[in-house]
């Protein structure tokens, strides 16, 4: 009986059945109960459009003003280098881009390899130093809840376990895969209950603010 090969063959199959499930029930189900908050008739005379506001807001919120840099140039370098390579990580490396493909039916182009392992590395790092930030600045620690703490583990560890299965850095290898997509399946199924999910409600929540402004006639 191989045990790793074993614990592998589960995890890609029922484990990822199961937090697949929870993964889309949950999102569906949040995004469902934010929208359906609604907002209340504003019955002011508009002084401005919505949408154009609401999209550009998107887009400048996207970057940090230069007095937030000044006072937090570390948070904000360590933050950009980390959501970059994780998106390189996640979408634009070949093996995770036939997995979508052989899931739902299509794909697109990857990047090369070494342009991927880069990002891998360069995520690492800024997730690493965001934690020393966390750690040693007195305020972070102040305000720093278990919460977070955990979608840092949960986010951390699938960078880190596929770097090592990707350079074949722990024997036997199918237990560092298996590792790598249990810790996938993880992040999947707290992703809906979680500060993860920001992920999807940043956007909403930038337009929206943008629109409000656009809608008084005043930049956001």
């Amino acid at each position: 009986m191989n045990e790793p090969m074993d614990f592998l063959i589960w995890t890609r199959s029922t484990a990822f059945d199961v937090a697949v499930t929870i993964f889309v029930i949950g999102v569906i189900l949040r995004l469902f109960e934010i929208i359906s908050l609604g907002r209340k008739q504003n019955l002011a005379e508009a002084k401005g459009t919505e949408f154009g506001p609401g999209m550009r807001t998107i887009f400048s919120r996207s970057v940090p003003d230069l007095g937030t840099f000044r006072r937090q140039p570390l948070t904000v370098v360590t933050g950009y280098m980390f959501h970059i390579g994780l998106f390189i990580s996640l979408i634009m490396f070949v093996p995770h881009i036939e997995l979508f493909r052989a899931t739902f039916g299509f794909g697109w182009p990857g990047l090369p390899t070494p342009i991927v392992d880069a990002a891998a590395v360069l995520a690492l790092i800024g997730l690493l130093a965001g934690l020393w930030h966390r750690i040693m600045n007195p305020v972070m620690q102040k305000i720093t809840t278990f919460e977070d703490w955990l979608v840092w583990t949960l986010t951390f560890l699938p960078i880190l376990t596929g770097y090592l299965a990707y350079h074949r850095m722990v024997d036997p290898y199918p237990l560092i895969l298996g590792l790598h997509v249990l810790s996938v399946e993880a992040l999947m199924i707290a992703f809906p209950f979680t500060k993860l999910m920001h992920t999807f409600t940043v956007f909403l929540s930038r337009w929206y603010n943008g629109a409000m402004n656009g809608r008084r006639g005043v930049e956001s």
